[in-house]
């Protein structure tokens, strides 16, 4: 039986939006099916409305510090209405690039709806029944909301709302010391909110460095932001139109409570199980997705579900739930949905930042990860930016950069912490996706003064440290040189 489309992406978030850009300019039958409106949680209440507002609060941080230096002093106001605007203006300059007549002019048939699968080779939509030879999942995630006595009574912002605030809470409780919580927390206190960060864990960004993320957490009681780790929020109260969150058995009076535990996959209404397609089984331990192990539709390497025709991509299956890896996986998916299933997913170089500040971004292996697979064959190359001279002209000097190498040279993976993390990573990615010894970090001549120095700085320690273990070296250059200097 002939089918009517070559492709029917379901979901308009970042990873769909892709599929349906390439497969339409490929002169394929697409079908784009988006319930509410095109661009995802990356355009409205993820990464443009997020670093929009980080971008203020620098401003105001950065304002603030600088008056610090002065002799006359007055403390600026601001207008957080003004503030919420520039950030909307943001997302309304971005949006064309996601609107439907774009995507139209490309040849993709734009149909919003909500919609469901009726058997293995059917979606039905607004009362229509489309057959593909292919579909995709890109329905994307949303907030995963802990189960805390009286917390939907009192009420609570997610990223869905926390960007449409037209007044600035005095007083705010973040929930989840993730990056969502932690680049958040940090942009409302800059702004002057009360925060007050509640992290389940033992530190900040449980995923990270652990040395890395104490230079992010000491930055932020540095700036009063109040972390509270190993704490769960245990209830919430509603009175005098005030919230009152219990943690650790302490009593915190706040005006907003904003949620930050981890994500869930959106997967709810789209009747699964008559197309043959399996999803991961969630655990019951922890608060959110991120804390309860592997969530969201299976897919194998070829990002297939247990329905060969059906693939999945992005934040729904669960995995690294990133813009940018929602938009490799797309890349993917188009190949086999559209051609021949051949092309395997590869996450061995996946960076990632958190856009605090100071940043904190990250590529590859931990060093534990890397001692367990390497054994004593590892090498931790560190560089700190206080050693770099752009960073002390700049008062930029808290964090490093670390390196982890094994000792011929291959780069195993890369931790930054520091001024312009997220900027300065690529260039480690770039050597890890292309087989590079760090020696071509430090081979390769940077400009100075530029923080760039701190990778090339970390990539020489590897030959100081193989040096300093070599003792026959150091004796035979020692030999030669005084050699040398009996010749004259």
């Amino acid at each position: 039986m002939a089918v009517e489309y070559d492709l029917v992406i379901i979901g308009g978030g970042s990873a769909g939006l892709v599929v349906a850009s390439a497969a339409a300019q490929l002169k394929a039958k697409v079908a784009l099916i988006e319930r509410d409106r095109l661009g995802g949680d990356c355009l409205w209440y993820g990464c443009v409305p997020s670093k929009s507002l980080i971008h203020a609060s620098r401003i105001a941080y950065a304002v603030e510090e600088l008056l610090n230096l002065s002799i006359d002093r007055t403390t600026p106001k601001i207008d957080f209405a003004k503030v919420t605007n520039y950030v909307q203006r943001v997302i309304s300059t971005i949006q064309p690039n996601d609107s439907p007549e774009r995507f139209e002019s490309l040849g993709v048939e734009v149909i919003f709806g909500t919609g469901n699968f009726l058997d293995r080779k059917t979606f039905a939509v607004n009362n229509r029944h489309l057959k593909a030879r292919a579909f995709v999942i890109a329905t994307g995630s949303r907030a995963a909301i802990p189960p805390i006595p009286g917390l939907a009574e009192a009420g609570y912002l997610t990223n869905e709302q926390v960007f449409s605030l037209t007044e600035q809470p005095e007083s705010l409780a973040v929930i989840g010391g993730g990056p969502i919580g932690c680049e958040l927390g940090q942009a409302f206190s800059r702004l002057g909110s009360k925060v007050t960060i509640v992290a389940s864990s033992d530190r900040l960004l449980p995923k990270e460095d652990p040395e890395a993320a104490q230079v992010v957490q000491k930055q932020f009681e540095s700036e009063g932001i109040r972390v509270l780790t190993k704490t769960r929020a245990e209830r919430v109260e509603l009175a005098n139109k005030k919230k009152f969150l219990w943690a650790g058995g302490e009593k915190i009076e706040v005006d907003e409570i904003l949620i930050a535990a981890g994500r869930q996959p959106n997967v709810e209404s789209l009747n699964l199980d008559a197309a043959g397609v399996q999803t991961h089984q969630k655990a019951e331990s922890g608060y959110g997705a991120s804390s309860q192990g592997k969530t969201g539709i299976r897919v194998n390497a070829k990002l297939q579900t247990t329905n060969p025709r059906i693939y999945a991509c992005g934040d729904v299956i669960g995995g690294y739930q990133f813009t940018h890896v929602a938009s490799y996986e797309a890349s993917v998916v188009i190949r086999n949905a559209l051609f021949f299933p051949l092309s395997k997913a590869n996450y061995r170089v996946i960076p990632w930042a958190t856009f605090t500040d100071p940043e904190l971004a990250r590529v590859g292996l931990t060093e534990q990860q890397a001692r367990e697979q390497y054994g004593d064959d590892v090498y931790i190359l560190k560089q700190d930016f206080a050693d770099v001279d752009r960073a002390q002209a700049e008062a930029a000097t808290a964090g490093f950069a670390k390196i982890i190498v094994r000792g011929n040279g291959e780069i195993l993976g890369a931790h930054l912490v520091g001024a312009s993390a997220g900027e300065l990573i690529h260039e480690i990615v770039l050597a890890m996706s292309n087989g590079l010894k760090v020696s071509a970090l430090s081979g390769i001549i940077h400009i100075y003064p530029t923080l760039a120095e701190v990778n090339s700085k970390a990539a020489l320690q590897l030959t100081k440290q193989k040096y300093a273990k070599n003792q026959l070296l150091q004796t035979t250059l020692e030999k030669f040189f005084r050699f040398r200097r009996s010749l004259g």
